[in-house]
This record gives structure tokens, sequence and C-alpha cells, in this order.
């Protein structure tokens, strides 16, 4: 029975780490939240198994935002995974959507960003353009690359409901045998998307690394879960201003905001507005879905 599991692995006698991750319910919760062409749905699936990697080398307290940006069909692509495992993600996109490059799908100004943001501290972003027919791999081992002088490799594969992700990472204080990190990529490179889909994570390392020396951690469990909160979208109108909020309340008679990630639904009505901008708080309104 297939489950989210993430694992972490580090090469004894090589200065090498790596991750691989396999989600399941995760991804399902989702493509569930949308009806995603499939082809928006398989670059979100594998966006989400890159984020959930990268999100394991680090040590900190927070969310790990990555953002593809484009002027095309697609505008936007987003994942977000925090430090206690958890992920969401989403897409925003106009109209069908061919079975085309990533790039071609993002159209002219391709850019994508990754942010840092720890519970304490201050946020950090980066952002890179995006070369022709780059995919989701390539874009984040380039990232990598060029704004954290780190060497990573990354495979990546997504279908049927499932999505998974291996990576390596040369670390920056060397030791062991010097000539590891070529052959670790060359053994890494004869993973296929079956396998990565279809054996449990031990077997697929077994298979790649099993005349290395590789020590593995206890498994994490990535799932899905929102950060979306009342609280959150009151402090979103705040920033819109009382005067465009006013707007949308002469018009309509209340401001109700859905939650693009989960889809959940916040109603705001006139008691709730003054409430919410004399200062007095959002906890007395109602949340419903829409």
């Amino acid at each position: 029975m297939t489950q989210d599991t993430l694992e972490r692995f580090l090469f004894d006698d090589a200065p090498v780490r790596g991750e691989i991750v396999k989600l399941d319910a995760s991804y399902r919760e989702v493509l569930a939240r949308h009806d995603y062409p499939p082809v928006l749905a398989r670059f979100i699936g594998e966006l989400m198994a890159a984020g959930t990697l990268l999100s394991a080398t680090l040590k900190f307290e927070g969310t790990l935002v990555m953002q593809l940006h484009g002027t095309g069909a697609v505008r936007l692509l987003v994942v977000e995974v925090t430090s206690d495992n958890t992920i969401r993600a989403m897409a925003r996109w106009e109209g069908d959507l061919p079975d085309v490059s990533l790039a071609e799908l993002l159209g002219n100004d391709r850019r994508f960003m990754l942010t840092l943001d720890p519970d304490e501290g201050e946020a950090y972003q980066g952002i890179v353009g995006l070369e022709p027919e780059q995919s989701v791999a390539e874009i984040i081992e380039h990232y990598m690359k060029h704004s954290e002088q780190l060497e990573t490799r990354l495979w990546l594969a997504c279908g049927d409901g499932l999505s998974a992700g291996l990576m390596v990472q040369k670390m920056p204080a060397g030791h062991g045998d010097p000539d590891a990190w070529e052959r670790i990529q060359m053994l890494a490179q004869t993973i296929t998307d079956e396998e990565m889909l279809g054996l449990p994570v031990r077997d697929v390392l077994y298979r790649l690394f099993n005349e290395e020396q590789v020590r593995v951690f206890d498994p994490a469990t990535p799932r899905f879960a929102c950060t979306c909160s009342r609280e959150r979208v009151g402090g979103m109108l705040e920033m819109v201003g009382r005067e465009e909020v006013d707007h949308v309340l002469a018009e309509k008679g209340s401001v109700d905001v859905t939650c693009e990630f989960c889809g959940k639904g916040y109603h705001f009505d006139l008691v709730d507005v003054e409430q919410l901008f004399a200062g007095h708080g959002t906890q007395q309104g109602s949340a419903q879905r829409h």
C-alpha cells in the first residue's frame, strides 16, 4: 500500500547526502481541490516532490515556498512546505492546456522564486529566470548551483495520482572518496519513472546504491495541510485597504474570499468589516465552504 514517505540518507564514505520522497495522499488532496488539466497536474506533482526534497535539507522552523511565474496560459504555480512536513500547492491558468513544455505554458517573463520564511527572523528570497525547455528538475538544479552554490541533482516522476522524487547533493565540507560524487550521480541516473513511482523508497535506494555505504534515517510522513485562517484573510483585507473593501461591500453586500489552496471560504459582512478595521479582530465572523 502506497503512503507518503520522505527519507533522508547519507553516504558514509563520500561527501554526498540525499533525500527520496513519494507523495500519495497529499498529492491527491491537492488535485481534488481543482480540476487541473493533466499537463498542469503533472508539473504541480513534480514541484511538490521537489519542494519536499529541498525542505528536508533545511535546518530551520518555518516554511519553504517555491513559485513559478509566467505570462502565458499558466500564470502561477506555488508549493509551500513547512518544517512540520505539511504541504499545499495551487496553480492559476487559463483555458485548455496542450501537453507542451513548462516553458511554453509559462510563456514570456518566466521566473522561479524560492522563499525561506522562518517562524522567527527575516525571510530570504531568491529569484532566477528560466531557460527554454528546462524541466522542473533542471530549474531546481540551476537555482541551487547558481544561487546557493550547491551541486544538486534531481529526478522527478509523476503519474496515476502519485508523485516521487530523488535528490543527491554534494556537501560543501567534503570527506572520503573524491570521485564519489560523479559515481553516485551515474548510479542515480539509472532510475526510471516506473521504479520511483512503483517501488517502496527503501527498495529504490537498495536498487541504486547497494554497493555503497549508505546510512538511512527515520522516515517522515508528508501530509497535506492548509495554513489559511480567518485571521490571515482579515490581515489581507486590511492590506487591501478600507476603500477597496467598502467598494466590494457596496457592490455585493459582503466580502467573500476563498482559499485557492484548500477551497475554504471566508465570509465578511458589514459588521465584520467594521470590527476588522476598528482593530477588534476577525473572530466574530463566520467561515463557510463555497
